[in-house]
């Protein structure tokens, strides 16, 4: 089940493209529990996993991982993904490892 879904855009050169971002209902696990989610990049998806110890923690390296993902790619350095405004971020959190890439919006609440 889905909980939360954001669409990003993608200008592609043959226009703009969809790239929805959807994250699951954390599950409990035997151990610790699990919040899927999923990247809808064009002829690509990516799916993976936040893990923790209760549903809150995985469900906020969910979105560490989403940010990762989305700062980390090829559709970002390209410079053409955008959620609102171009230039502007994705309104994802990251780890701080990789906080230097964060643009815009992301960057400013960051500091």
């Amino acid at each position: 089940m889905t909980i939360l879904q954001r669409t990003l855009t993608y200008a592609a050169d043959s226009g703009d493209v969809e790239v929805p971002v959807s994250v699951g209902a954390p599950c409990r696990g035997e151990r610790d529990w699990s919040c899927a989610y999923e990247i809808g990049w064009p002829g690509e998806p990516r799916r993976g996993f936040g893990h923790g110890v209760d549903a809150t923690q995985a469900t906020l390296l969910a979105l560490k991982a989403i940010g990762t993902d989305l700062y980390t790619s090829d559709y970002h350095r390209s410079g053409r993904l955008r959620w609102l405004e171009p230039g502007d971020g994705d309104g994802y959190p990251v780890p701080k490892v990789i906080g230097h890439l964060l643009i815009g919006g992301d960057a400013a609440d960051e500091g």
